[in-house]
């Protein structure tokens, strides 16, 4: 290495003041290092070095150590790099790592040998005024984000937690402890971690939920994030357990994720925000590889649209409308819903403007998608993992300046202690291994034994998931129609409040409340009375006119005392046509199908 007699209290890069491709790299490493690295064109500065040769000044940046030692290319970058918070590990793999120095050499000479080509591109994939990256403002609008998302999460399920799991709900929460502990021993209490081992009593349950409903608060209102975000974390587990098959949604899977990784991100901001973009990047492309993979005839002809609309599981009155567009808008928007999910999320790791062109596509997707489906907070959630794409001087150009004023009043630089980013940094490393794994294992079917062990030991945490909905299009809606009578002739029909039942009722809207009755009656329909365990104690619970479960219902045919038997139907469902709906109103047409449960009465 070539030395120089001056010494100097700090680093020294030199760079051809005359490049436009070099000035603007320049001024984005001086952002990263800060002053711990003093930067000078060698026009102003040359003379200083006799050492250097002219043309080396020209052919690459020098970069001067203290000592006086110089360093050109590829490792005077790298050398300037490591004074970067978190940069460090390039110099790293430079000196260590084998043919590394090789490759980072070769590619630094040809992009200096055509970076005036390449000054433009830069300032379009980076932006005109390209600078070191902020988060502050991007972490701290997303963590009141999912403050709020965590508090509809708490609140929709504190409305139903009685009707559903309740000591005279469909499936009580007792019971479900009890089936655990006598069949896992105490080992359930890792297979199933809640705060409900404690109790289980109506009070318990109604007391998680609202205390998750006031720590969302506190998160929202910036009082004690980090406290809040741990115990909403481990509030949200308890209910995903103890819902039992009324809480094992995806967007639960991902509020718990993202809810965690939240955490990690008030922690540390730049490992948050690259945990969060890794998730966004898995959500989406499994999301798409899912619906190719299933081998569905509905993606792999572009016909999946001219389904969805009428059989997901809770419309809304734009369902109608978007279901009746031209056959051609119904297959671009398909082959346009593939694009989005499979080549977009790759653009998380491309350059700046690449990812905001990502953003925008997976929000466009989200939005109609929340406009025609109700999918409980899973849009508002998934919008709100599309602000980590962005960056503080993005958002800036869009938020009203008082709003941008009000949170940097807030907004804290956070700078972890060392012991903190370790322990990010470890937890970063175990999900990061556990995702790929579970990518590899969705392609090929397989998973190593070190990586399925690793998996099956942090699974009950729920902080790595795999995701993909609708991989296989339903064609058909097949709906269950509850009803009950006195005297076994005459039959009336329980109402319930969003999912299709009366013809004439128009689609409602209820995001982001979720009715988790009404979805899993939308899954129940898809198979059989067997294969749900559950609907029968929910007959059960209809014949004692529980009031903690007719209160989960649209409208109780008998409000004073309870049917002496009741029944389940199952019917076929489709939109009306235009001119149907135009003659009769009604948004809906049905056909009888058959028994989806026989007529019951309670035992004497």
């Amino acid at each position: 290495m070539q030395t120089t007699g001056i010494s100097r209290p700090r680093p020294l890069l030199i760079y051809d003041g005359d490049c436009g491709f070099c000035v603007y790299w320049v001024r984005y490493w001086s952002g990263l290092t800060g002053d711990r690295v003093t930067y000078a064109p060698y026009q102003e500065v040359a003379a200083q070095y006799p050492e250097i040769p002219l043309t080396a000044f020209q052919r690459a940046v020098q970069y001067v150590a203290p000592d006086g030692k110089i360093a050109s290319g590829a490792e005077a970058v790298l050398l300037t790099l490591s004074h970067a918070s978190g940069k460090s590990f390039w110099l790293t793999l430079y000196r260590q790592l084998p043919a590394f120095a090789s490759i980072a050499e070769g590619l630094y000479a040809f992009v200096a040998s055509h970076r005036s080509a390449l000054y433009r591109p830069s300032r379009w994939l980076w932006g005109r005024d390209y600078e070191a990256p902020r988060y502050d403002l991007v972490s701290w609008l997303f963590i009141r984000s999912i403050g709020l998302i965590y508090f509809a999460a708490f609140v929709s399920f504190g409305v139903q937690a009685l009707g559903l799991i309740g000591s005279h709900g469909i499936l009580p929460l007792s019971g479900f402890t009890d089936a655990v502990r006598s069949q896992l021993g105490t080992g359930g209490y890792w297979q199933f971690p809640m705060v409900f081992w404690m109790g289980q009593s109506d009070f318990a349950i109604q007391a998680a939920c609202w205390a998750g409903a006031a720590l969302s608060l506190l998160l929202i209102f910036n009082v004690l994030p980090r406290l809040s975000l741990f115990f909403l974390y481990a509030l949200y587990l308890s209910l995903f357990y103890a819902g039992q098959e009324f809480m094992g949604f995806q967007w639960d899977l991902l509020l718990l994720e993202a809810g965690f990784l939240t955490l990690l991100l008030s922690l540390a901001t730049k490992p948050g925000i690259w945990l969060l973009r890794w998730l966004l990047f898995r959500l989406m492309f499994l999301s798409g590889a899912v619906k190719l993979l299933s081998g569905d005839r509905t993606w792999a002809n572009l016909s999946a649209l001219s389904y969805y609309f009428q059989t997901e599981p809770l419309p809304t009155p734009l369902a109608w409308y978007a279901h009746h567009l031209p056959h051609e808008v119904l297959t671009a928007s398909t082959a346009a819903t593939l694009v989005i999910e499979l080549a977009l999320p790759f653009l998380i790791f491309f350059p700046r403007r690449l990812r905001f062109v990502a953003a925008f596509g997976f929000l466009l997707l989200q939005l109609v998608i929340l406009l025609t489906g109700n999918y409980a907070f899973f849009n508002l959630l998934t919008m709100a993992l599309c602000l980590v794409l962005f960056d503080d001087t993005a958002l800036r150009k869009v938020l009203p300046v008082g709003v941008t004023r009000f949170v940097q009043h807030w907004v804290r630089d956070i700078k972890p202690r060392k012991i903190v980013s370790y322990a990010v940094g470890a937890f970063a490393l175990l999900i990061v291994f556990t995702g790929l794994a579970q990518l590899h294992a969705v392609f090929t079917g397989r998973i190593s034994i070190p990586a399925a062990w690793l998996n099956d030991e942090i699974a009950p945490l729920r902080i790595v998931n795999t995701y993909g909905l609708f991989a296989v299009m339903t064609t058909t809606l097949p709906e269950i129609i509850v009803e009950g009578s006195d005297d076994g002739a005459h039959w009336r029909e329980y109402g319930f409040k969003y999912k299709p039942g009366d013809v004439m009722q128009r689609p409602r809207w209820n995001f982001p409340h979720q009715p988790r009755l009404d979805w899993q009656m939308w899954f129940a329909a898809l198979g059989t009375a067997s294969e749900n365990s559950w609907f029968s104690m929910f007959l059960q619970r209809l014949l004692e006119n529980s009031p903690a479960v007719t209160a989960l219902l649209g409208s109780n045919p008998f409000p004073d005392k309870p049917p002496h038997y009741v029944r389940a139907l199952l019917y076929d469902y489709r939109y009306s046509s235009a001119q149907e709906k135009e003659a009769t109103g009604a948004w809906w047409v049905r056909q009888r199908e058959g028994i989806y449960f026989p007529a019951i009465t309670l035992a004497p």
